[in-house]
């Protein structure tokens, strides 16, 4: 099964969901991430926060939803912009929900301030990916309707 965690930039939010969903999950799970309109890199606060938490930073790049590399079984936007996006056609029917986060690339204010930021949205993005793993998924694979339930309950953990 594969998860795409979709942002507007790739360069944060869904860049941390990626890393941390694959280092979490079982070897039947695999998250990719994209966005609509990628920065073009990862944010060095990002990769550098995925390293004290060691979790590899290993081939993560920022990069666009068109072209992936497999076609997922779930989107989940974690950020409004891409919330509010059409996803490409070629996705098909996938299972859909929205984990809203703030951007920490946006925060402003001392160092230790910004850091706070990108340590709430990876918290919050950590908390949401442990419950999805807790699920009993090869029940709700079959019952889209109450995983898509499930999906809706975990974006209210922060």
């Amino acid at each position: 099964m594969n998860i795409l965690f979709l942002c507007t930039g790739n360069s944060c939010r869904s860049v941390l969901a990626e890393a941390t969903f694959n280092a979490l999950a079982g070897p039947e799970w695999r998250a990719m991430s994209a966005g609509s309109h990628p920065t073009g890199t990862v944010h060095p606060r990002s990769l550098a926060l995925l390293r004290r938490e060691g979790i590899s930073t290993e081939g993560l790049h920022s990069k666009s939803w068109i072209g992936l590399p497999s076609i997922p079984d779930i989107v989940i936007t974690v950020c409004g912009n891409a919330a509010g996006e059409t996803c490409p056609s070629y996705l098909g029917p996938v299972l859909r929900a929205h984990w809203g986060v703030e951007d920490p690339a946006k925060a402003t204010g001392s160092d230790a301030e910004i850091d706070a930021q990108f340590e709430q949205a990876y918290r919050t993005l950590r908390a949401r990916i442990e419950a999805f793993l807790t699920l009993p998924l090869e029940r709700l694979r079959q019952d889209r309707e109450q995983f898509a339930v499930e999906l809706d309950r975990i974006a209210t953990l922060s």
